[in-house]
């Protein structure tokens, strides 16, 4: 199991001692980006880690959002891209159909990129209906590192949220990861 863990604008420095793969929030709608992104990015590059994106999903204006989401995002071509679906702050959420209408716009977008769903266990046992997570799933559930308790193929799984949101990616190292990155 590889070691990373997933920061948003409120961890404008983090230690990467250790860490094999730094996903970043980048972007949320259509009118949010990180404000600590470059930072973000350069701390992650500069240790070699496997970098991802993520950008948090609200319903409605799902392709001006993946638009926006790739445009504003620093990725290159073997960068890992996400989706965040969860509850958003207005307590509204994206329905199952627009999560995977997102995944696939970002996929057709950006064809060099991986793009995973990230969602909790919460989500994926009563939301989903399709089980459709593009590239991979990346679940959170706070239960021992690497054993989710889903019944679905997962590549990362976030266990612990203090005092970083922590995971593991089910790749026996960082060069199988690199590799499955590139596609």
């Amino acid at each position: 199991m590889l070691h990373g863990i997933d920061v948003s604008a409120y961890q404008a420095s983090f230690d990467t001692d250790g860490i094999d793969f730094v996903f970043i929030k980048a972007t949320e709608g259509r009118s949010y980006v990180s404000p600590k992104i470059a930072e973000q990015v350069k701390l992650a590059r500069d240790a070699k880690c496997v970098v991802g994106f993520y950008h948090f999903l609200w319903p409605g204006n799902i392709d001006a959002q993946a638009e926006y989401f790739v445009k504003k995002t620093p990725e290159k071509a073997g960068d890992l891209l996400a989706v965040d679906w969860e509850t958003t702050g207005e307590g509204t959420r994206a329905s199952g159909a627009e999560k995977d209408k997102f995944i696939r716009e970002v996929k057709k977008l950006r064809p060099d990129n991986r793009v995973l769903l990230y969602c909790n266990r919460s989500f994926w046992r009563t939301y989903d209906s399709t089980s459709y997570a593009g590239d991979g799933l990346w679940i959170a559930d706070y239960v021992k590192a690497g054993e989710p308790r889903i019944e679905a193929d997962w590549r990362i799984h976030q266990y612990k949220d203090s005092p970083l949101d922590t995971n593991v990616a089910d790749f026996k190292d960082a060069a199988a990861l690199r590799k499955w990155a590139k596609g």
